[in-house]
């Protein structure tokens, strides 16, 4: 596959993205801006390919105002066009290890038997290996994941995002009904345009140099 940017134009979308404070409530995501940012979320990697998430896309400006209490008032959510939740499965199981493998049978036009020592070495390490709080930690580490996706893939098209784990975790689940799904929300990223008043769109990047934080062996 050829490469569909350049280094100079990736480095170019991360220099220009920041966690956007102040959201421009008038600008919204076209349809196919919105649907190009899901598939990446779909594309997006995890432990052995297992996917333990699910991904609530908040368009509907009353459950965005609803949402923003629960946030500690940060107004992102209300003004944003899009409020990203990321949710973890609460309680991975060996069924869903068997879902996964079903799936990827299917997928891939093969005999599930033949898929057994892959399903016994995602058994072995994540579901038996593991008690029920282990298991949503490693879940809620594999959302984090999708976030790096969601938030580069954002800046190449554009698009500013927040990424956001100050918020009420329960009353996250309770206001998008998470719980009855088997779901536990762990991280929200809000996504839509930055606002000409943010102030926090001129300020310089901080990040420490290269050689402090990339080390070659």
């Amino acid at each position: 596959m050829q490469s569909t940017t350049s280094s100079p134009a990736l480095l170019e979308a991360l220099q220009w993205r920041y966690a956007t404070k102040q959201f421009d409530p008038t600008r919204r995501l076209d349809d196919v801006t919105l649907s190009t940012l899901e598939q990446a979320l779909v594309l997006a990697a995890s432990s052995g390919g297992l996917q333990p998430w699910k991904f609530i896309i908040v368009s509907d400006p009353e459950i965005k105002a609803q949402l923003v209490p629960v946030m500690f008032g940060q107004p992102q959510a209300r003004d944003a066009s899009q409020v990203v939740v990321f949710a973890a499965h609460a309680q991975y199981s060996a069924q869903e290890v068997d879902r996964y493998i079903a799936h990827t049978a299917a997928v891939r036009n093969v005999p599930v038997g033949e898929l057994e020592a892959f399903r016994q070495m995602l058994l072995g390490g994540i579901v038996e290996a593991k008690n029920e709080a282990a298991r949503f930690d490693w879940a809620a580490r594999q959302t984090y994941i999708a976030l790096g996706t969601l938030l580069t893939s954002a800046a190449l098209l554009g698009v500013d995002a927040c990424p956001m784990e100050g918020f009420d975790a329960a009353g996250v689940d309770d206001l998008l009904g998470l719980r009855e799904q088997g779901l536990r929300s762990t991280v929200i990223c809000s996504i839509g345009y930055r606002s000409a008043e943010d102030p926090y769109a001129a300020l310089p990047k901080v990040r420490f140099p290269a050689e402090e934080v990339i080390q070659h062996l």
